[in-house]
C-alpha cells in the first residue's frame, strides 16, 4: 500500500512558511503595485492569510484572465498575491512527496531539469539508437488541450494516494475547483497560471510515465509536461506503443493525443529532424526552430525603435538578448546569432528622452 502523509497543514500554515512563500512570490516583482500595497502592511496581511486558513474561511480567487501569444497563444489565469502566497507555501510542503517518485526522464518544472536538459537527453537517445541500427524512429506526441482536459475527480484521487491530511486536502480541493463556472457539469481543467497547476500536471502524467517505463518497458522515453517522445529502431513496434499509450490515456486519465502525434524516421544528418523542446534535433547536431529566429528578428527591430524613443533602456534590451542567446546557444547557431544580433543598429535616444 502506498505511503500516505499527515500533519502537512500545520507545516505550510505557519507564519514562517507563509513569509518564505511571500519572498518567492515577490522576487523580481517588488516594483509592482499589488506587491507594494501588500508589503505596506506585510505582517498583518500574512496573519490574515494564516487566520483564513486556520479558521477555514479561505477561498481561492478571483482570477484575472489574459492571453499570451508567444511561443503560441495560451489562456493564462492569474491570482491575487494572497493566493499565490498560499500556493507557494503549499507546494513547498507537498512537492517533496512526489519529486523523488517522478521518473528521471520528466523535465518540466523540476530543479536541475528543463528544456535544455531534455533536448540533451533526446539527442543521447538518438545516438544510442543509431549505434544499434542504421535507422532512428521517433514516436512524437503531445496531449490535446492538456490543462483544460485534466479531470478533477481523477486528479483528486491521485493526490489522495499520498496525502491523508484532511485539512491539506481541503485547501487543495479549494484550489482545484476554484476555476469552475457555477453549475459546470464537467469538472475539468486547471489554470495554467497557478503554481500548483505545474505540480498537479506532473502528478497527473506521472501515471503515463510509469505505464510507458514499467508496463511497456520503453527505456528511451522522455516527457516535458504534455509533450513526450519514444525512440527506437522498429517502426511497427512504435506504432503499437502509440496505440497502447492512446488507449491508456483515454481509459485512465480521460486524455487524447492531438492530431500531430506520429511515428517518423529521423535522418542522421540533413533529413527530417525531431521538433522538440524548441529545437530541431538530429543525432549529430541541433538547430533552433525557424519561428524562434523570426520572433527574435522582430523583437530586435521593436527594441531598437523603443530604445531610440527612450521607452526602453539598454539594460532591458540586454536582458532580452541574453535570454534568447542562452536558448540559442544550446544549438549550432553561431552564424545565426551573429546575423540576428548584428543586423539591427541601436541608435541612442536624443538627450531629452534618455532615462536618468
Amino acid at each position: 500500500m502506498a505511503k500516505t502523509y499527515t500533519g502537512l497543514f500545520e507545516q505550510f500554515t505557519t507564519f514562517e512558511a507563509l513569509h518564505r512563500a511571500y519572498g518567492r512570490v515577490v522576487k523580481g516583482r517588488r516594483h509592482q503595485l499589488d506587491v507594494i500595497r501588500f508589503e505596506a502592511d506585510l505582517e498583518s496581511n500574512l496573519i490574515d492569510i494564516q487566520n483564513s486558513l486556520l479558521w477555514k474561511t479561505y477561498r481561492t480567487g478571483p482570477y484575472r484572465n489574459f492571453k499570451v501569444f508567444e511561443p503560441k497563444e495560451r489562456d493564462i489565469s492569474a491570482l491575487p498575491i494572497k493566493d499565490r502566497i498560499v500556493q507557494h507555501a503549499l507546494v513547498e510542503t507537498i512537492d517533496p512527496i512526489w519529486s523523488p517518485r517522478f521518473i528521471h526522464d520528466t523535465y518540466a518544472c523540476r530543479p536541475g531539469k528543463g528544456a535544455h536538459a531534455g533536448a540533451d537527453r533526446a539527442q543521447m537517445f538518438m545516438r544510442n539508437t543509431l549505434r544499434e541500427s542504421e535507422v532512428i524512429y521517433v514516436l512524437k506526441a503531445d496531449i490535446s488541450k492538456y490543462f483544460p482536459s485534466i479531470c478533477h475527480d481523477v486528479l483528486k484521487r491521485l493526490l489522495r494516494r499520498r496525502i491523508a491530511c484532511k485539512d491539506t486536502l481541503w485547501v487543495i480541493d479549494n484550489i482545484i475547483d476554484s476555476s469552475l463556472e457555477p453549475g459546470d457539469p464537467m469538472p475539468r481543467g486547471i489554470p495554467i497560471g497557478n503554481l500548483t497547476s505545474q505540480l498537479f500536471a506532473n502528478i497527473y502524467l506521472h501515471e503515463l510515465d510509469e505505464f510507458v517505463k514499467f508496463d511497456l518497458h520503453e527505456t528511451r522515453y522522455l516527457r516535458y509536461m504534455d509533450d513526450f517522445a519514444v525512440f527506437g529502431n522498429d517502426k511497427d513496434h512504435l506504432h503499437k506503443v502509440r496505440r497502447d499509450i492512446e488507449d491508456f490515456l483515454y481509459a485512465r486519465l480521460g486524455l487524447r493525443c492531438n492530431n500531430k502525434t506520429q511515428v517518423f524516421p529521423v535522418s542522421k544528418t540533413n533529413g527530417r529532424a525531431l521538433d522538440f523542446l524548441g529545437y530541431r534535433i538530429w543525432p549529430t547536431h541541433r538547430k533552433i526552430r525557424k519561428n524562434s529566429a523570426c520572433r527574435m528578428r522582430r523583437k530586435m527591430k521593436r527594441m531598437a525603435r523603443l530604445y531610440h524613443e527612450g521607452k526602453m533602456t539598454m539594460k532591458e534590451v540586454d536582458q532580452v538578448i541574453m535570454s534568447w542567446v542562452g536558448h540559442a546557444g544550446h544549438a549550432n547557431t553561431y552564424r545565426l546569432r551573429t546575423r540576428i544580433l548584428g543586423d539591427v543598429p541601436f541608435i541612442p535616444p536624443p538627450m531629452h528622452l534618455r532615462k536618468r
